[in-house]
This record gives C-alpha cells, sequence and structure tokens, in this order.
C-alpha cells in the first residue's frame, strides 16, 4: 500500500467542502466525455482521486475514470478503449518497474503517441525523476505527497488541453490525407451524378460522421437550385429537379448562393464552391452538432478540390462530346449514299451494347471486357462501315448477285475502314472511340472458325468487340428490309444465326443475343426497334 500521510496543507485528499475551481459551460451535445485512466495497486488512491476530480468540467466536457489495479490490466484497457486522454500512472506495483514498463508499451506496442502519461509515484527513490522524464515518454513526473487538489486540478488540465491540440493535430492530417484521396477518386468520376455522390460520402468521411448531405448546382443565373445528389433523410431530394422553396435547408442554400460564400448557421451548414469554368456549387451538411473550427477550415480546403475535380469533369465532359461527335460524323458520311443505314447503325449500337453487359452477366470474357468496352462499344459499332466510303455506288447499291471482282471490291471496306479509323486513333492517347471502331471495322466480317475476311482470323484472335458486332450486323440486315434484299422471318432470322454459331460466330456472343431476345424483345423486333 502507498503511504499517504502528509501535511494537512499538502494532503491531496478532497475535503468534501472544498470547491472545485473549474471551467463551466453547457455540454456540448456532440463531445464525449474526457476519459481519464487511474493506473494503481492501492484501492484508497483510487477513491481519493476519484473525489478529487468528481466536478472537474473541461470545455464543457466532464471526466469519464477507468481504473486498473496493474499495468497488465491498464494496458488491456488501454488496447480495448479508444480515446483515452490521459494515464495517471503509478510506478511500484506488480513489479517496481510495472509503471514504467507499461509507459513504454504504450508508445511501442500500442503505438499510442497521443494519450498523455503523469506518473504518479509516492516512492520517489525508485524512479528518479531525471532519468524516468529523459529515458521514457511521459508527459510529466508528480510526487504524490506533492498532488494536493488543487495541483491535480492543474496537472489534469494541462494534460487534457495537450491532448487536444495533439487530437486536432492529428484529425487535421487524417483530414487532409481523405482530401488528398477523396480528390483522387473525384477525378475519376465520370458522370456528375457520381461525382456528387462521391462528394458527398467524402464530406461525411472528413467530418467521421454519417452526415445528411444535399448538393446544388446552380444552372444559370436564374431559377431554382436543381439538386443534384442528395443522402440520408435527404435522399428523395436527388429526385426533385429543383430545390422546394418551402424545404427546411433553402434558405440558407439560398443566402449561400445570393451572398457566394459559405454559411455556418447549425444545424444547416453550407458551403459554397465557384468554380474556374463558372459554375455555383453549394453543399448543405446537416451534423448533429456544430462544425468545429478545424472542421470548417478541412471542408473548405476540400471545396478548392471539389471545385477542380468540377472543372476537371466539366472538360472531360466536352472533350467525350467532342469524340462521340467525331464518331457520329464518320458513321454520317458512310451513311450518305445509303438512307437505311441510319436506322441500321443505330440498332447495331443498342444490341452490341446490350450484348456486351449480358456477357458479363453470363461471366464470359472477363479479361476481354474491360470497363472502356462496356463503356465505348455502342458508339464505337456505329464505324462498322465506315470503310464503305471508298466503295462505288454502283457497286454498294446494286441489287442482286455481284461478280467476283465486284465482291473482292466491296470486302476491301473492311481493311478500307480500320486503316482509316488506326490512323485517327493515333492521334488520341490511350484507348477511344476510334480504336474500338478500327478494332470492328476491321474485324467484323473474320468468321469464329478462321475462313472470313480480311485477315482470316480465328476465334479469339478477333476482338471481342468485332465478335460482337459481327453477329449484330447480320442479325439485324436480315431482319430488315435493305436495298439489296427483303426482309427475313424472324424464325429464319433466328435458324440462320444459330446454324452458323461456332463457325462464322462466336458461340457466347450468339448465346447472349438469343438470351436477349428471348427476355428483352424490345431491343431488337422490328416493331419496337430504333
Amino acid at each position: 500500500m502507498t503511504d499517504l500521510t502528509a501535511d494537512a496543507d499538502d494532503n491531496w485528499l478532497l475535503d468534501e467542502d472544498e470547491p472545485v475551481v473549474a471551467p463551466t459551460g453547457a455540454a456540448a451535445p456532440e463531445q464525449r466525455l474526457w476519459r481519464v485512466l487511474i493506473v494503481d495497486d492501492d484501492v484508497d488512491v483510487h477513491a481519493v482521486t476519484r473525489l478529487a476530480l468528481r466536478n472537474v468540467n473541461f470545455k464543457g466536457r466532464e471526466l469519464e475514470l477507468f481504473s486498473a489495479y496493474s499495468g497488465r490490466e491498464a494496458f488491456d484497457i488501454l488496447r480495448d478503449t479508444p480515446d483515452i486522454a490521459l494515464v495517471l500512472l503509478d510506478v511500484v506495483m506488480e513489479t517496481d518497474d510495472a509503471g514504467l514498463i507499461l509507459a513504454k508499451r504504450i508508445r511501442a506496442e500500442l503505438n499510442n503517441h497521443i494519450v498523455r502519461v503523469v506518473l504518479r509515484t509516492g516512492q520517489p527513490g525508485q524512479a528518479p525523476e531525471q532519468r524516468v522524464i529523459v529515458e521514457y515518454d511521459i508527459n510529466d513526473y508528480k510526487a504524490k505527497t506533492e498532488l494536493t487538489t488543487q495541483k491535480l486540478f492543474t496537472t489534469v488540465i494541462s494534460a487534457l488541453r495537450a491532448y487536444e491540440s495533439l487530437m486536432m493535430l492529428e484529425r487535421s492530417r487524417i483530414g487532409l490525407g481523405k482530401i488528398l484521396a477523396g480528390a483522387t477518386n473525384l477525378y475519376q468520376i465520370h458522370s456528375l451524378r457520381e461525382f456528387a455522390s462521391g462528394v458527398l460520402n467524402q464530406v461525411s468521411a472528413i467530418l467521421d460522421v454519417g452526415a445528411d448531405g444535399v448538393l446544388c448546382l446552380m444552372q444559370g443565373g436564374a431559377g431554382r437550385p436543381e439538386v443534384v445528389a442528395a443522402t440520408g433523410t435527404y435522399a428523395a431530394l436527388a429526385e426533385s429537379n429543383a430545390m422546394p422553396p418551402e424545404h427546411a435547408l433553402a434558405s440558407a442554400i439560398d443566402k449561400a448562393f445570393a451572398e457566394k460564400r459559405s454559411q455556418f448557421e447549425h444545424p444547416a451548414n453550407v458551403l459554397f464552391i465557384h468554380t474556374a469554368s463558372d459554375r455555383e456549387l453549394a453543399i448543405s451538411i446537416t451534423p448533429p452538432w456544430p462544425l468545429a473550427p478545424i472542421q470548417r477550415d478541412l471542408l473548405e480546403v476540400f471545396c478548392e478540390r471539389i471545385a477542380a475535380a468540377f472543372d476537371n469533369l466539366y472538360m472531360f465532359g466536352q472533350l467525350r462530346k467532342a469524340q462521340e461527335a467525331t464518331v457520329v460524323a464518320l458513321a454520317d458520311l458512310a451513311e450518305f449514299r445509303d438512307s437505311d443505314t441510319g436506322g441500321h447503325v443505330r440498332r447495331v449500337q443498342q444490341l452490341s451494347d446490350a450484348i456486351a453487359h449480358r456477357l458479363r452477366q453470363r461471366g464470359v470474357y472477363a479479361d476481354e471486357l474491360t470497363p472502356q468496352l462496356l463503356d465505348m462499344i455502342g458508339l464505337a459499332s456505329i464505324l462498322h462501315d465506315v470503310g464503305k466510303v471508298a466503295t462505288p455506288d454502283a457497286v454498294l447499291l446494286k441489287p442482286g448477285l455481284h461478280t467476283d471482282a465486284e465482291r473482292a471490291q466491296m470486302r476491301l471496306h473492311a481493311s478500307v475502314g480500320r486503316t482509316i479509323l488506326e490512323r485517327a486513333a493515333n492521334m488520341v492517347d490511350g484507348v477511344s472511340y476510334l480504336t474500338y471502331g478500327a478494332q470492328i471495322a476491321g474485324g467484323h466480317h473474320e468468321h469464329f472458325d478462321g475462313t472470313g475476311y480480311p485477315n482470316g482470323l480465328k476465334g479469339r484472335e478477333i476482338p471481342l468487340a468485332a465478335r460482337i458486332v459481327a453477329v449484330v450486323d447480320v442479325f439485324d440486315a436480315l431482319l430488315h428490309e435493305r436495298p439489296y434484299k427483303e426482309a427475313w422471318p424472324y424464325p429464319q432470322v433466328r435458324a440462320y444465326i444459330e446454324q452458323r454459331s461456332g463457325s462464322q460466330f462466336d458461340p457466347q456472343v450468339v448465346a447472349a443475343l438469343l438470351d436477349l431476345i428471348d427476355h428483352e424483345p424490345l431491343l431488337w423486333h422490328p416493331e419496337h426497334a430504333l
């Protein structure tokens, strides 16, 4: 047992009538209690420490006291209990150096460098202050006989203040890390609504809570702001075209747009963002407590990243539209001499996209069904016959049978189309619509058994995009009237495709097509097709 005898003035036993001078104030609803761990093998020390600290209140938060009677027990509590701010640690317990061992384990094994450790000893000779303070990562060293009530109070408040400062730095570091990671993710998002949802998820991560949020984008200079994304209790607002003026958040959002600055008026906090492309966004978040200054600062920093990411999204959208316009222009050029081709290429676009996604659902060709192919095959497929610009009208539009020379001339369109599109694709870094368009144009007349043209490719030597369009092109051409043929009845078309599965056509693609026909007839039936 530790000797607690001392002069009356120095005794740190609290007199029942002695007042404690401590900061007062209403406890913030969001704040947890300050967690303090008392580590001592003397039951009386726990009792008098609890008595001395019973009314301590720092920044509106009371203390939550934990007790451990050995170094081993204290280690388990520290390992399993988050956010312990302060450890009041005895030195001599189950062993003469149990407290010192625990202090070292806290830093080395738990990797906890934020919790404040105050060493209290009733036997200073066992652990000399100079040596201990230098060799061990502790924050204060006190002899129990010197800890009056007031000095214990001062020691605890000083430790809590230091802990709070370290926690603010740590939260700032973590928050900035989340901002950097979040900004990276946002730069990879292509859809405005996906971008908006990503923003709200990152804001919730920075606040470290599940927060409701509404991201609005002001389109132009007039009218109600559009709700682009919403979460939690506000999720239903995402279906609205505009922010309802009677909504509880509307006034704060309107004020942010009118004053062009963020508003922090709990419970409605609105982050205002103005981008370099002259777009205005507002993010409304309603956490269950007022935002701390450090959280506001972090969110403002994140707003700058959001603005940059939004401008990146806008520029990406413009470039994508330019690519799509180029593809459509090339397809229009090929269609110019054939008024019926327009409907054909639009149906091929729709069905090629559907088959690619059905193949993924069926779990085949996972290595070839890349996200880029799934995203681009539909639009790229309309370029399958772009090489026909080099085919003379007399051959292209001739009804009936062709001579061998005419057939050879007609077949050149595959190589011509691939050459044109490859040359254009090489002018663009990475994979584009032109990349897949070149594969499709050059490969959609190859046969799965190697008997096709122009290169006699076989099986998976033929690019998957071309194998898909090969089936779709023939299926649609047979099913519909063309300048050189009448439409075939569907049973005859189906039989033709099935008979050539494994020879002319990839059997997996044929299976996916028939699966779609059986379950989604609107994608192929002539009466409903585009």
